[in-house]
C-alpha cells in the first residue's frame, strides 16, 4: 500500500530530507530539500523509489554550544525560506527586496476579484517591479495560470530577464525571430496555439497586433496580462493606424472580465481626454463616465489607479527611498568652422533650389522635400553621418503618392513618438532622391559627401566641443552616456574619444547594428572595466536598459526632434538605483546652426521649463510635428540665414506652446486629482510588519551577517553606510559560494542603492544568502569547516545576568497548510515560519514569555561559564528521547522536552495557521471578494525543535 504524504509532510529519500509540496500526486511526489530553494524541487517516483516518513532529529547534547547561537540560526532560517507564513506568497521566494512604497500596488491588485489596475507612477520608480511582483503573487497565489507581457520588441529582452532573475518567472519572448523555433519546439494539438504550450510569454505588441496573429493570440492568450507603456496602446482621436490596431488588440484582451490586466505607463494622460477616457475605460467600462471632479468619482477611480510622484514617496513610512536630489542642465554652444559654415550653405542653398521645383508632379516634390530635410539633419549630426546619406538612396523613392512619401519621410527623419518609428531609430535616413540617368545632380551630391568627409576631425567643431565637455565631466568624477542621433554619428564620435581620452577612460559604444542582448553584454564588459567609463549610444538605448549604476551623466550630442527622447535619455541615469546624488545633463548646440535652433527654442527649451515647473515631464503635444514641419519648410525656403527673423508664432509655435502649457496644468491637476487614496500607510505598515516578521527586518539581517563574518574569523571595519569585512580569510567553502568579481574588503551597505561589488545588507543579497546558507550547514553538519570556536549549536547552556530564574529558549519551525480559492477550485500552497519561544521555570509548568522579552533575550551577553559536564547533563535531561503513545494513540520517540510542552506549541501552531488564515481574507474582505470561506489554514504538527537553549542566573553574591 503506497503511504499518503499530505504537503509540510518530511520524507526521506535520495538520502536526503524533503519537504513535501501541493503538486504532488499518486503517482509522483514533488518535493523540496529540507532548507533548500525552488530551484531543488525535484520529483521522486512513487513506488520506484524509496520513501519514507521523516522526522528533523532532535539537537545533539554533545555538540552543545552557548546559547549566543540561538539568533544567528533564526536569521540564517528565514533568510532561506521560500514560502513564509507572512501576508504574501510569493515575498520569500524573490531574488529583490521591495520598497514599502511598491506594496501599494499589490494590496491594491489583492483587493480586486479580478485584477484591473493602472500603474502611472512617475520614470524610475520601479513600475516593473511593481506589476511583476502583483504577478508574483496572483501566479504564486494560483489567482492566474499564466503571464504574458506585451511590450515594443526593444524591451523584450529585459522583461524577461527581470522577470527570470528577480521573481523567477521563466518567459519565452515571441518575437518575429524566435516564434519559428518555439513553434518547433512546442507539443501542440491541431486547435493549440504557443501560447497554450509556454505558460508564460514576453510578447513584441506589434508583432501580435496583425490581424492574422491577433486572433489565435486572443484565443490562447493566459489569464493575467501586463501592457507596457500602456499609453501608447490607446487611441486618442490624433494617432496612427499602428496604435489603433494596439488599442484593438488589447480592448479584445480586457472584454474577457475573469482576465486579470495591468497596465503599465508614466504617461497616462497627456493632455487628451479621448486618450485617457479610452485607457481607464480598459479597466473598467464605467470609469470614462465618472465625474472626475467629484471626490466620489475619483475615489472610485483610485481603486483601479496607482500615481506617484518622487516626493510622494521619497520618504514613505519612515524609511527613505534615495533617488538623485537633482538633475543639473545646461547647454554647451560651438560654432561651425568657416570649412563646415560653407558646406552648411551650399546644402542650404540647394535645398532653397530644388524644394520649390514642381517638376515631376507633388510626388517628387515631395520626395525632394524629405531628402533634403534628411541631408540637413545628418549635416548637424556629423560629417561621417552627412556623407553616408548622400550616399543612400532616400526611403521615400519608393512612395507612390504625396501622402505615402510623406508618412514615410516622417518616420525615417522626425523623431516620432516611440510608437511610430523604433525600426529606424538610428538609421541614416537617406538623401539620394535621384533618378539613374541624372547624372550631374548626382555628381553635385558626390561633391557634397567628399567636402563631408574631408570635414572629419578637425574641421568639426561640434566634436572639438564634445572632447572638452567629456573631459570636463569625467574630471568632475561623471561617468557620460553621449547619445547621437545616427549610427554612422556614433560610431565617429567613440573613434574620436578612444584616441583624445586615451588611457583616461574607456570608451564604449552601442548601436541598433547590435541585438539587445548583445547591447546589454557590451555594457557590462565596459562597466566592469576598472576606472572611468564613456559610453557612446544611439537611442536604441534612451529607454529600456537601465544605465543608473554605472553612468551618472548624459550627453545630447544630437538633439532629439522630440522632447520625450530627451527625457527617456535622461531617465538612463536619474531613477532609483543611481549612486550619486546629483545627474548632470549637457546639450550641445551649434549656435549657427540653424537646425538646432529651430528644435531647441520651440521643443527642449519648452519641455525643459515644464519638467522643473511641474517636476514630471508632460508629453508634447501632437501638433508639434506639425510645427516643425512648417519651420523646416520656411528655413529651406526663405532667403535668410538667421533664425530670430523665422516669425515662430506664424507657424504654430505660439498654439503649440499654449497647448502644451494647457497639458501641464491638466497634468498639475490630475496629480492631485489622481492621488492614490485607496491605500493607507497604516494599512501598508501592518503588511509590512507581518512580513518582516517572517522574513527578518533589516536590522535583524544586519546584525545576523555582522556576527556571523566575525564568528567565522573576518576582519569587519565599521563605515558610515554599513561596514566592510575582509572576505580572503573566510572558509574556501564559503568564499567559493560568494558571488565572484565583488570588491575586496567587502563592503555590506545599509542603504540603497549601493555601488557595484558591494553587498547590500537584506535577505535577497547573494552574499548574505550565501552566508545564511553556510549557517546553517555548520549547524546541522560537523563536518563542515569553522574556523573559530564560535560555531553555531543547535543547543548550548549561557550563564547570564539577563535573567533572574532558568530561561529556557527554544527555535521552533512550523510548517503550515495554506488553502486559497483559485480559478478553478483551490489551491494548495505550503508556508514555514521561523519562531523563537521562551519560559521560565519548568517544562512541565513553564511561564511563557511575551515576544518582546524573548527578543530582548536573544542579545543577553554571557555573564560567566558553565563547565561543559553540567551543560550537557542539563540538556540531555531536556533531549533525552522518550517513546510514549501520543493523544492519537500512536506510539512516537521525542526528546523529553517535546512531550511536556506538546500541547503549547500545537496551540501556538494553530494560532499562527489562524493568523495567516486572516491576513489573507482581510484583503479579500476589503473587496468584500468571494471565496473568504474557502480559505483556510492548519497546522502540520508536531513542530520541529530547531534548537534549544538554557539561560541560567548568575548565582547572588557573584560578581558580575
Amino acid at each position: 500500500m503506497t503511504s499518503v504524504y499530505s504537503p509540510g509532510s518530511l520524507v526521506h529519500a535520495r538520502g536526503r530530507d524533503w519537504v513535501v509540496l501541493p503538486e504532488t500526486t499518486d503517482a509522483l511526489l514533488v518535493a523540496r530539500p529540507l532548507g533548500g530553494g525552488d530551484d531543488e524541487v525535484a520529483g521522486i517516483l512513487r513506488g520506484v523509489e524509496d520513501i519514507a516518513p521523516a522526522t528533523f532529529p532532535p539537537p545533539a547534547t554533545a555538540e552543545a554550544g552557548n546559547a549566543v547561537s540561538a539568533g544567528l540560526l533564526r536569521t540564517a532560517l528565514r533568510v532561506g525560506f521560500r514560502a513564509t507564513a507572512g501576508p504574501f506568497r510569493s515575498l520569500a521566494g524573490l531574488a529583490v527586496e521591495p520598497r514599502p512604497y511598491q506594496l501599494v500596488p499589490l494590496l491594491m491588485a489583492l483587493r480586486q476579484e479580478t485584477v484591473r489596475l493602472l500603474i502611472a507612477d512617475d520614470v524610475g520608480i520601479g513600475k516593473t517591479i511593481e506589476a511583476s511582483l502583483i504577478a508574483a503573487e496572483l501566479l504564486a497565489q494560483g489567482s492566474a495560470a499564466g503571464l504574458t507581457v506585451l511590450c515594443s520588441p526593444a524591451l523584450a529582452e529585459q522583461w524577461q530577464e527581470e522577470l527570470a532573475s528577480k521573481f523567477h518567472i521563466d518567459a519565452e519572448l515571441v518575437l518575429p525571430s524566435t516564434v519559428k523555433r518555439l513553434n518547433r519546439n512546442a507539443v501542440l494539438a491541431d486547435d493549440e496555439s504557443i501560447f497554450h504550450y509556454y505558460r508564460h510569454t514576453v510578447v513584441s505588441t506589434d508583432f501580435i497586433k496583425s490581424p492574422t496573429r491577433m486572433k489565435e493570440f486572443i484565443q490562447s492568450c493566459p489569464d493575467l496580462v501586463i501592457v507596457d507603456e500602456a499609453h501608447t496602446c490607446v487611441a486618442d482621436g490624433s494617432t496612427s493606424g499602428n496604435r489603433t490596431q494596439r488599442y484593438n488588440l488589447v480592448r479584445e484582451l480586457a472584454a474577457n472580465k475573469d482576465r486579470h490586466l495591468l497596465l503599465v505607463t508614466a504617461t497616462p494622460h497627456s493632455g487628451k481626454n479621448e486618450g485617457f477616457h479610452n485607457l481607464i475605460g480598459l479597466l473598467d467600462p464605467a470609469l470614462p463616465g465618472l465625474d472626475l471632479d467629484d471626490p466620489k468619482g475619483r475615489d472610485e477611480l483610485a481603486r483601479f489607479m496607482v500615481q506617484r510622484r518622487r516626493g510622494d514617496i521619497r520618504k514613505y513610512l519612515d524609511e527613505e527611498t534615495k533617488f538623485p536630489s537633482d538633475r543639473e542642465t545646461h547647454e554647451e554652444r560651438y560654432y561651425l568652422t568657416d570649412d563646415y559654415r560653407k558646406l552648411f550653405r551650399q546644402v542650404l542653398a540647394y535645398a532653397r533650389e530644388t524644394v520649390h521645383d514642381a517638376s515631376g508632379g507633388q510626388l517628387r516634390q515631395r520626395v525632394r522635400y524629405w531628402s533634403i530635410l534628411a541631408l540637413l539633419r545628418a549635416l548637424a549630426s556629423s560629417p561621417k553621418a552627412a556623407a553616408a546619406t548622400l550616399q543612400t538612396r532616400a526611403k521615400s523613392m519608393d512612395s507612390e503618392t504625396p501622402e505615402e512619401a510623406d508618412r514615410i519621410g516622417r518616420a525615417t527623419v522626425l523623431d516620432m513618438a516611440e510608437d511610430e518609428a523604433a525600426e529606424s531609430i538610428d538609421v541614416i535616413p537617406g538623401a539620394d532622391d535621384l533618378d539613374d540617368d541624372d547624372q550631374s545632380e548626382r555628381a553635385r551630391l558626390l561633391r557634397f559627401a567628399k567636402q563631408a568627409s574631408a570635414l572629419t576631425g578637425k574641421g568639426d567643431a561640434k566634436l572639438t566641443k564634445l572632447t572638452d565637455v567629456v573631459q570636463g565631466l569625467l574630471a568632475d568624477g561623471y561617468d557620460p552616456i553621449v547619445f547621437c542621433r545616427f549610427i554612422d554619428t556614433a560610431e565617429y564620435v567613440a573613434d574620436h574619444l578612444r584616441k583624445t581620452l586615451g588611457k583616461t577612460a574607456e570608451v564604449g559604444c552601442v548601436t541598433g547594428t547590435l541585438p539587445p542582448s548583445e547591447r546589454e553584454t557590451r555594457i557590462a564588459e565596459l562597466s566592469a572595466i576598472e576606472g572611468r567609463h564613456v559610453l557612446v549610444a544611439t537611442d536604441c538605448l534612451s529607454e529600456g536598459v537601465n544605465l543608473q549604476e554605472a553612468f551618472q551623466a548624459v550627453v545630447h550630442y544630437d538633439l532629439a526632434w522630440n522632447p520625450t527622447r530627451h527625457e527617456q535619455r535622461e531617465g538612463r541615469v536619474d531613477r532609483f538605483g543611481q549612486p550619486a546624488d546629483t545627474v548632470r545633463a549637457v546639450t550641445i548646440i551649434g549656435a549657427d546652426n540653424l537646425i538646432d535652433e529651430v528644435v531647441m527654442r520651440v521643443l527642449i527649451r519648452k519641455h525643459e521649463e515644464i519638467r522643473k515647473s511641474l517636476g514630471v515631464s508632460v508629453p508634447v503635444p501632437n501638433s508639434s510635428n506639425q510645427v516643425v514641419e512648417a519651420l523646416m519648410e520656411e528655413l529651406m525656403s526663405s532667403p535668410s540665414e538667421s533664425w530670430q527673423q523665422l516669425p515662430l508664432d506664424g507657424f504654430g509655435a505660439g498654439d503649440l506652446h499654449a497647448e502644451w502649457e494647457s497639458s501641464a496644468a491638466k497634468e498639475r491637476q490630475s496629480r492631485t486629482k489622481f492621488a492614490q487614496v485607496g491605500i493607507k500607510p497604516d494599512e501598508v505598515a501592518r503588511e509590512l510588519a507581518e512580513v518582516r516578521a517572517s522574513l527578518g527586518s533589516s536590522g535583524e539581517i544586519e546584525a545576523f551577517t555582522r556576527e556571523a563574518l566575525d564568528a567565522l574569523g573576518a576582519s569587519i571595519t565599521e563605515q558610515e553606510d554599513g561596514f566592510t569585512a575582509v572576505t580572503a580569510t573566510l572558509p574556501s567553502g564559503l568564499r567559493d559560494t560568494l558571488p565572484p568579481g565583488q570588491a575586496q574588503p567587502l563592503p555590506f551597505n545599509r542603504v540603497l542603492p549601493v555601488p557595484r561589488r558591494h553587498a547590500h545588507l537584506d535577505r535577497t543579497d547573494p552574499s548574505v544568502g550565501a552566508i545564511a546558507r553556510y549557517v546553517l550547514d555548520a549547524a546541522l553538519d560537523r563536518s563542515v569547516s569553522w574556523p573559530t570556536s564560535n560555531r553555531p549549536s543547535r543547543c548550548g547552556v549561557m550563564r547570564t545576568a539577563a535573567v533572574q530564574r532558568r530561561t529556557t529558549l527554544l527555535l521552533v519551525r512550523f510548517r503550515l497548510h495554506l488553502e486559497l480559492p483559485a480559478k478553478g477550485g483551490k489551491r494548495l500552497l505550503v508556508a514555514e515560519e521561523a519562531r523563537v519561544l521562551a519560559f521560565r521555570g519548568k517544562p512541565a509548568a513553564p511561564e511563557w514569555l511575551p515576544q518582546e522579552e524573548v527578543e530582548t533575550l536573544l542579545t543577553a551577553k554571557p555573564s560567566g561559564n558553565v563547565a561543559s559536564d553540567i551543560a550537557r547533563d542539563d540538556l540531555d535531561r531536556l533531549l533525552a528521547l522518550e517513546t510514549r503513545v501520543d493523544q492519537n494513540d500512536e506510539e512516537q520517540t521525542w526528546p523529553r522536552l517535546m512531550w511536556d510542552l506538546r500541547t503549547a506549541l500545537d496551540a501556538e501552531a494553530h494560532a499562527m495557521a489562524e493568523r495567516l488564515r486572516e491576513s489573507h481574507a482581510r484583503a479579500r474582505a476589503a473587496s468584500r471578494q468571494s471565496g473568504i470561506s474557502r480559505i483556510s489554514a492548519t497546522p502540520n504538527t508536531p513542530a520541529d525543535l530547531l534548537g534549544v537553549y538554557v539561560y541560567v542566573p548568575v548565582p547572588s553574591g557573584v560578581t558580575k
